[in-house]
């Protein structure tokens, strides 16, 4: 399934980042849209992307919010945010290594759908999280070769699906000799040269 290989590579790029955020840098501002909270952090970010690796492993199971309860309520950082997020993404990474039924219907919050479908879902929120946090960060980062080709493959064909439905800016024009992943940033709307 191809959908599992994009979640683990894109789970494992955003982490490759997010690994690298000193403490201090937590506190700093995040841009507005990539929050609901207002005058987000790059703390907010991280937190909500703890609670989405939380998530994983009960929603492969098949478990509703309802099932759940306030499990994921709450700060799930504590005092050790890079530490407490890594430990949630060892478990959401060991739940999509089991043997998964690509066709199991799981349950979301905007509705339920196959699981290969929720993990390109969520894939697409980790890969280009992973090179917009790093951007936002003055860091040189690229997306892994690999990723950038499975993005390709498993989204590509879809970009304009999931802009119709929200999930991507409009399109921007690709600078002249654009490497793939300039290419597919471009394509998603989340391209920006560097500063």
């Amino acid at each position: 399934m191809k959908q599992k290989e994009l979640f683990l590579q894109a789970d494992a790029a955003l982490r490759s980042v997010i690994d690298r955020i000193s403490p201090d840098r937590l506190d700093q501002p995040a841009p507005a849209e990539w929050s609901l909270t207002p005058n987000p952090t790059l703390r907010d970010i991280l937190a909500a992307h703890a609670r989405d690796e939380a998530w994983v492993p009960d929603v492969l199971l098949g478990r509703t919010i309802e099932d759940a309860g306030g499990t994921y309520d709450g700060d799930l950082l504590g005092d050790d945010p890079i530490g407490r997020y890594d430990r949630l993404n060892d478990l959401a990474t060991a739940a999509v290594n089991e043997d998964l039924n690509p066709d199991k219907t799981v349950h979301m919050s905007y509705g339920d759908y196959p699981l290969s479908e929720y993990l390109e879902h969520i894939s697409i929120y980790r890969a280009f999280q992973a090179w917009s946090i790093a951007r936002q960060l003055g860091w040189d980062y690229a997306l892994p070769e690999s990723l950038v080709e499975l993005l390709w493959d498993v989204i590509g064909p879809h970009v304009d699906d999931f802009r119709a439905m929200g999930v991507f800016p409009p399109e921007i024009d690709a600078p002249a000799g654009a490497d793939r992943e300039t290419q597919l940033l471009c394509r998603v709307g989340y391209w920006m040269p560097a500063s």
